[in-house]
């Protein structure tokens, strides 16, 4: 049975970290962020692993993330979903984008994107597609898939961010959605999942906020829902670099898993009590469960962020 149709629909979280290494700060911020709205919300939180990035994965790693999660007290509902397993939804949706016109093959090759990219930083742009294979493909194959984008900005409104609007065609021009290495991009990926798995709000970095211009165009296109977004500060380092994989970010230690995640809550301006950083890992959930209030984020610059106990 349906419910009736004044029942606002059930809270549907998750996060999603990339196998890439070991979990570090900067990523169980997002994955504190998330979880807490979705338990504060009564409402489900699940783990996807987005493995769609073979050079990047560490084997191993994902194993790690998720050993990791469990020793900091993380619980999810569901089985973890596992992007590398999901191709057939993703091919179908592609074909949904073929039979509407909606995307094209293109076979430009990486050395004629780095030249484009190269002549715009000449100029001191960013890389932006011409289009070159809109009304064709200049070669054979292998070809990569591009979506065809509008010249109508996307806007929404992201409850951290505020308003945000971009014109896709004035500022990336149509974006790849499958490789040609025959891998399905990040961006069609992420929205199939999301949609796939009913998830109503999206809690991440702020590193990701461009992306969401992206991969709403791909909702639209493909008749899906537009989840809300909760864009969160990034976690720096002294130097005010991101903390990534990509930059040896260290790698969060079980053992300190309490006083770690007392660290998260005060990055996310919570104000756990300061007794907390000797309570119990279950204490400090329980306090942050009961007292987790995300607007607390909202009057700060992403310049005031910076964790540099992890570097």
């Amino acid at each position: 049975m349906n419910p009736p149709a004044c029942m606002p629909p059930a809270y549907r979280g998750r996060f999603a970290p990339s196998p890439t290494g070991p979990l570090h700060f900067g990523s169980l911020i997002a994955a504190v962020g998330s979880y807490l709205q979705a338990r504060q919300a009564q409402g489900q939180w699940l783990v996807r692993i987005e493995d769609l990035d073979p050079p990047r994965t560490v084997p191993g790693s994902a194993d790690l993330i998720l050993r990791t999660l469990e020793a900091f007290g993380f619980e999810w509902d569901e089985a973890v979903r596992y992007q590398s397993r999901q191709f057939a939804i993703y091919e179908q949706a592609l074909q949904t984008l073929i039979d509407r016109n909606l995307c094209y093959p293109c076979s430009c090759t990486r050395s004629e994107l780095q030249i484009l990219a190269a002549n715009a930083a000449e100029h001191g742009e960013e890389l932006h597609y011409p289009g070159r294979c809109r009304q064709g493909p200049l070669r054979q194959g292998p070809f990569a898939w591009r979506l065809r984008v509008s010249s109508e900005p996307i806007c929404f409104h992201d409850r951290l961010q505020g308003r945000q609007c971009l014109n896709l065609d004035a500022s990336i021009g149509d974006f790849v959605i499958k490789r040609r290495d025959g891998w399905f991009a990040y961006q069609l990926a992420v929205v199939v999942d999301d949609a796939d798995q009913h998830i109503s709000e999206v809690v991440r970095g702020a590193d990701l906020l461009l992306n969401t211009p992206r991969q709403i165009a791909l909702q639209r296109a493909l008749g899906l829902p537009t989840p809300e977004y909760v864009h969160l500060p990034l976690a720096t380092d002294a130097a005010g670099q991101k903390l990534a994989k990509s930059t040896a970010a260290t790698a969060v230690e079980a053992k300190f898993a309490a006083q770690t995640l007392w660290q998260a809550l005060s990055f996310l301006r919570q104000h756990p009590p300061d007794e907390l950083q000797h309570a119990s890992l279950q204490t400090v959930w329980n306090w942050a469960t009961e007292h987790w209030q995300i607007d607390a984020l909202g009057n700060l610059r992403q310049s005031e962020y910076s964790h540099s106990g992890h570097s």
